[in-house]
């Protein structure tokens, strides 16, 4: 272990210049920023102050960052070539104070500033300083401040190989800019503007995609700034669109347009084209997309997202494999498939290592039959239903811009009968799965997937009451315990079921003899006298393969329901009539963990590991930025740092588990 840096109470650790400051919600935008400067922008540390004194008449003022021109002899206010000034969320632009007009006043003070950046996180707003012909000063607005290279084309027209890879929350800030802009200037109400922005970030993807072709998806600063200019992007990206709903039928009716006007149009395209939505980790984007999603499309049917780091953890015990089938029958925004997906993309991508080069060293051809393979192993392999269509729609977004498998992310109640299910839905379903719609019939003919994860709606405020459901399900029935206290089924149904308890049955139902679940449950199921029915039969269809006691905050800020995952593996039916047969349960050991630390506490906020005396920690770690493609660079930079370490347990569970399993011999 490193030598550990103990951090003073009320503090975090400058990314820069390595000083404790206030942690303030001014500090978390500075901090995002400074990740943004040296990883997406590429200036080292030296040439980066923080709180640089700058000299406006009689007055010293602190500027929040300073970037000075590559070999300053001094770092002196006549050096300063880029200033940028954060604020909280709650500041606006026009704040007579902390507004753009004092970033504007603290530029004209530095002789040779060039750029000014002032941002809240939710608003950004970019000025360029020049001359003009009578000798005064003036600002014209920009997309965004230059990478260290100064090449002020690539703020107007990114190139494919100088697009760059989202870091900490800025893609979130991005997402959260540009919904706003749309929610406050086109005067659209939340759910509208989502999907609004939702079009975008497909036409986003698909220009990535068309590799061998230039970027389409650009808005210049001079096309921003002009209603022309704002026309002439309506058109370009509509263009876009065009493809999107041609290669997204599922997604997009052929009527569909973008609503946008042309100068919230301009202004959004202008906020997110620097960025690379294909090569940005996994986990920035899901967080981005999935808190957006959240804020918009939560329902009232029991709807609490599973954070990120149960669904890894989750995902990495159950492991799946390239040729399995892998379900989220209540898939919400598709995290755990988005997880799970690219689980089975590590593995591909090391798997051709092997066989090729490193993938940093593919070329455009390699990538394409990459992302071929990935795009059949989603259609083939990934599936999410949800009652929802909102979320259906969010869910298939979700996994374009991971992998591109939307194509069988349909909508249902899952719970229904399967002579009930919609027609459009058995023949998606039938269809992928290379059936006979007559073979969905019933409830015993649905054992199709390999791999089933999800966390379903639960509560006592959505009980299924309809008959035709629970006759379905043994445990939508009547247990009576008989004289040797074994639980038997009766005829008769319950007038009440929670959703969840059938959503264990129904999960099981469309296992294959064999295959595996981990489902979030309350932990009433695990622990309730009068659920003990529900148990024992689970003891008698499956394997109990683990049980995960989860933190009472895991669904904090929301939701504070004590729950457990479950992983489980399906009996086969010769393992069940034997144990019949002969009356006794085959003995086996069951992985059981606590996660008495899940990284965050009831509101949210984030925790860290703290010493022997509580103090909070940094560790000293080298980071590796990707090399900038567009420059030339072959190698990546390599930096000193030092970060807090997340207070998760999650990630211990799942590595004990892989463990244990292999010591048990279990066959995944």
């Amino acid at each position: 272990m490193p030598d550990l840096i103990v951090i003073p109470e009320g503090k975090i650790c400058d990314y820069v210049d390595g000083k404790f400051r206030n942690d303030t919600p001014e500090e978390y935008v500075r901090q995002n920023i400074e990740k943004r400067l040296v990883n997406e922008h590429k200036y080292p540390k030296d040439q980066i102050a923080v709180e640089f004194p700058v000299r406006v008449g009689s007055r010293l003022h602190r500027v929040d960052l300073a970037i000075f021109a590559p070999g300053s002899p001094k770092r002196s206010q006549e050096h300063v070539r880029v200033l940028i000034e954060c604020k909280k969320e709650s500041i606006e632009p026009t704040d007579r104070k902390d507004g753009i007009e004092q970033l504007k006043s603290y530029m004209s003070a530095c002789p040779n500033c060039e750029w000014g950046m002032w941002t809240n996180s939710k608003k950004k707003e970019v000025f360029r300083k020049f001359t003009n012909d009578k000798n005064e000063i003036e600002f014209a607005e920009f997309n965004d401040i230059p990478s260290v290279d100064g090449r002020v084309e690539e703020i107007d027209r990114p190139k494919r190989r100088a697009l760059k890879t989202a870091v900490e929350d800025n893609l979130l800030f991005a997402f959260k800019t540009c919904h706003n802009h749309i929610y406050v200037t086109d005067g659209l109400q939340k759910q509208p503007a989502f999907f609004e922005l939702l079009k975008l970030i497909f036409c986003k993807i698909e220009d990535e995609r068309n590799l061998g072709r230039p970027l389409e998806f650009y808005a210049s600063s001079g096309e921003r700034s002009t209603p022309d200019g704002q026309l002439t992007v309506k058109k370009r990206i509509s263009a876009v669109f065009d493809r999107v709903k041609k290669k997204h039928r599922h997604i997009f009716e052929q009527g569909d347009e973008i609503k946008l006007k042309p100068r919230s149009l301009a202004y959004i395209v202008s906020e997110i084209q620097k960025y690379s939505l294909l090569s940005t980790n996994i986990d920035i984007k899901g967080k981005a997309y999935e808190e957006l999603v959240g804020a918009n499309l939560r329902g009232d049917r029991g709807e609490f997202f599973t954070p990120r780091n149960v669904m890894r953890m989750a995902v990495q015990m159950l492991s799946p494999g390239m040729e399995e089938r892998v379900l989220d029958p209540a898939c919400g925004t598709g995290g755990f498939l988005v997880v799970a997906m690219n689980k089975v993309i590590s593995d591909l991508e090391r798997s051709l290592e092997g066989e090729k080069r490193p993938k940093s060293q593919w070329d455009d051809n390699e990538k394409s039959i990459f992302h071929q393979r990935i795009a059949e192993i989603a259609q083939t392999n990934f599936f999410g239903f949800d009652i929802n269509p909102d979320l259906v729609k969010a869910t298939k977004m979700n996994m374009v811009m991971n992998n591109d498998g939307s194509g069988n992310i349909l909508q249902t109640d899952s719970l229904l009968p399967p002579h009930t299910w919609e027609g459009d839905f058995r023949k998606e379903l039938s269809r992928s799965m290379h059936l006979k719609e007559s073979a969905l019939r019933n409830a015993q003919c649905l054992g199709l997937f390999d791999v089933v994860v999800t966390n379903p709606p639960f509560g006592s405020k959505i009980p299924i009451r309809d008959q035709h459901i629970l006759e379905q399900y043994d445990i939508g029935h009547i247990w009576r315990r008989d004289s040797s206290g074994r639980w038997n089924m009766s005829d008769r149904l319950r007038s009440s079921v929670p959703p969840e308890q059938l959503f264990i049955e129904r999960c099981l139902q469309l296992l294959n003899p064999g295959g595996r679940m981990g489902i979030v449950l309350p932990d009433s199921i695990l622990s309730s006298p009068g659920l003990e029915f529900i148990r024992e039969w689970l003891i008698r269809k499956t394997r109990i393969v683990a049980s995960i006691d989860l933190h009472v905050d895991t669904f904090q800020p929301k939701n504070g329901t004590q729950t457990s995952v479950l992983f489980l593996q399906k009996k086969t039916p010769e393992q069940i009539h034997e144990e019949e047969r002969t009356g006794r349960m085959a003995d086996y050991p069951i992985f059981l963990s606590m996660v008495d630390h899940i990284g965050h506490d009831k509101r949210g906020n984030p925790l860290f590991k703290r010493d022997e005396e509580g103090s909070e920690i940094l560790v000293p770690v080298v980071e590796e930025i990707p090399p900038d493609e567009a420059s030339g660079d072959a190698l990546p930079v390599r930096i000193e740092t030092k970060q807090k370490l997340h207070d998760d347990q999650t990630s211990d569970v799942a590595e004990s588990f892989a463990q244990w399993r292999e010591q048990e011999g279990l066959s995944w």
